[in-house]
């Protein structure tokens, strides 16, 4: 019978801290990665205190990093990052905070060209046709519907 081989408290410190180190992350992804590494659960809050006491582990220094990443790179839009945040038991206070960092100029630049592209992409289809599925892939992508009306009915 194969036994798992259980790390030590010490020896699962350093494995998060190199993990969190690496790159930002959230609670939920730290007790994952406990689970994974085989450590006993009576030890996980005692080493989640640790992370966070030495500042490894920080919720809202995560959300803000995941929001702006998110928005940057993925254009995905406020209501998609919340969701997603929420997904990752991210508490609504860093949530809000980390929506908050998200540039309102940016936004809508980011709003525009996307239905813009999406729009004119569609060449071959009909008028509402286009509409409509320029409006599905903006709310697809995260953004708000009043938002969304507003760009769509600007693209044309």
């Amino acid at each position: 019978m194969l036994y798992k081989k259980y790390l030590t408290k010490e020896q699962a410190l350093q494995k998060l801290k190199h993990y969190c180190a690496y790159q930002e992350r959230c609670h939920s992804e730290v007790k994952e990665k406990l689970y994974n590494l085989g450590v006993w659960k009576k030890e996980h809050d005692e080493i989640i205190a640790s992370l966070i006491e030495e500042n490894y582990l920080n919720e809202e220094r995560f959300a803000v990093a995941f929001a702006g990443g998110r928005f940057r790179i993925k254009q995905w839009g406020r209501v998609k990052i919340k969701y997603e945040l929420k997904q990752k038991q991210v508490s609504d206070y860093s949530i809000k905070k980390a929506l908050k960092q998200i540039d309102e100029t940016d936004y809508f630049k980011v709003l525009n060209k996307l239905a813009k592209e999406k729009y004119t992409s569609l060449k071959s289809e009909q008028h509402l046709i286009r509409k409509k599925k320029t409006i599905n892939y903006l709310i697809g992508k995260g953004f708000e519907m009043e938002l969304v009306r507003g760009a769509v009915g600007k693209g044309e």
